[in-house]
């Protein structure tokens, strides 16, 4: 599972990482499902960053009460609220960390999750566009969600799912769109080495969702 995670570089860094000429400013040290985040995916023959909201509502849904946050690598290929956008419509969600939290006692410490060089990394996602047939006038809403895998050595400790993170040549073979074969595409969606890793508790400031400063990855 991936519920929370972080986004606060500059948009240049993120431009500059992964190969965009822009990036939406939308910094958060703590994004939440239903909100805008930034999303790299092909048009046409190039790449693109967008905003598209947090938790995907497949294009078949009769409303926005169908939504995704997560999708597990196992079953993305062929369950069908993803199996078509596993084959035509993946992206990558900027990210720099993400959240998980693990109960102790009676509460529930938070914990983040970042990588060891420091450098932004981009989660595994896919996107529909759905629009709502009881509106004439009604717009496209362009959503997503962050496909899951098995938790590493260092995730398991809290959580057995942790998102799929793609780095270089996987990065781009993701949302390459003359790859469409679930076979080709499967063993991207592994497990990130645990040594590249680094976790560490957090305060409580992160547990409201209404808090987006850089606080919320100050140590408790």
């Amino acid at each position: 599972m991936c519920g929370r995670f972080v986004r606060a570089r500059a948009p240049e860094l993120y431009g500059q990482l992964f190969g965009v000429d822009s990036v939406p400013d939308i910094p958060s040290f703590n994004i939440a499902p239903t909100q805008m985040i930034a999303v790299i995916r092909m048009q046409e023959d190039y790449k693109v960053c967008v905003s598209l909201r947090w938790g995907m509502i497949p294009f078949w849904a009769k409303d926005k009460k169908t939504s995704y946050i997560n999708a597990r690598g196992d079953t993305v290929a062929s369950k069908p609220a993803f199996r078509a956008a596993f084959k035509k419509r993946r992206c990558l969600i900027l990210a720099d960390g993400y959240y998980e939290w693990k109960a102790e006692g009676k509460k529930k410490q938070p914990y983040y999750y970042s990588m060891k060089d420091d450098q932004p990394i981009a989660l595994a996602g896919i996107w529909d566009s759905w629009t709502n047939k009881d509106e004439s006038d009604a717009q496209p809403i362009e959503s997503c969600a962050i496909i899951t895998t098995d938790a590493n050595e260092l995730a398991h400790v809290i959580h057995d799912r942790m998102p799929v993170i793609l780095r270089g040549a996987d990065a781009t073979a993701w949302i390459d769109p003359e790859i469409t074969d679930a076979f080709a595409l499967q063993p991207l969606l592994r497990p990130f080495p645990a040594d590249q890793m680094l976790c560490r508790a957090v305060g409580s400031y992160v547990n409201s969702v209404k808090n987006h400063g850089s606080a919320c990855i100050e140590p408790p």
